[in-house]
């Protein structure tokens, strides 16, 4: 049954690529609807900020939408989409050269209200869930940029070792003791704040 089911997503992706080439504007809606958010969450886990996230998204799909006739389809087009994020989001941090921004903004806020009123009852638990969050996420920002981004592909876009190889174009090996050394230094700064 699963065969059938990725069988059915390659002739779908298929589909969308070919109509995408041809220039259909339905196609481009299609694109963007079904890939905006994950990108956006993608692109988040690297700016660590929404509006730039927003604008990494934006010139994203700008790209695609110049570029879309290089797509050979010797990846999935959710691989495609995820290498170009990558690239104009590492381009966003040169061309700023800056340190990456630190206001933290939950990727959630519209469902910010449905969560507190589902906590009401424990405010201390919501308090402490809000305190571990923002300092998960100081943590994050502090790794160097190599662990970073294998952690977040990692734990944020639910990537397979195979996958962030493919992306960041290193060895599987390498991808492994990255994300080993990230959570481990994760770990170790979150035990420390907490002495």
């Amino acid at each position: 049954m699963a065969g059938l089911e990725t069988t059915a997503h390659k002739d779908t992706e298929q589909d969308l690529v070919e109509r995408l080439k041809k220039g259909q504007k339905q196609a481009f809606n299609q694109l963007v609807s079904s890939y905006q958010e994950r990108l956006f969450k993608l692109a988040y886990g690297i700016t660590l900020d929404r509006e730039d996230s927003l604008e990494v998204v934006q010139d994203v799909f700008l790209s695609v939408y110049h570029h879309i006739q290089t797509f050979r389809q010797n990846s999935t087009l959710a691989t495609w989409l995820r290498k170009i994020t990558l690239h104009h989001c590492l381009n966003w941090k040169r061309k700023w050269k800056r340190r990456f921004k630190w206001h933290h903004q939950s990727l959630e806020q519209e469902n910010d209200f449905e969560s507190a009123e589902k906590n009401s009852n424990d405010p201390e638990l919501l308090f402490r869930e809000k305190q571990l969050e923002d300092a998960l996420m100081i943590e994050i920002q502090a790794l160097p940029e190599k662990l970073r981004l294998v952690f977040v592909l990692n734990a944020i876009e639910g990537l397979s070792y195979d996958e962030i190889s493919e992306i960041l174009r290193i060895k599987k090996g390498t991808v492994s003791s990255r994300l080993h050394l990230a959570r481990k230094s994760l770990i170790n700064s979150l035990e420390l704040n907490e002495k």
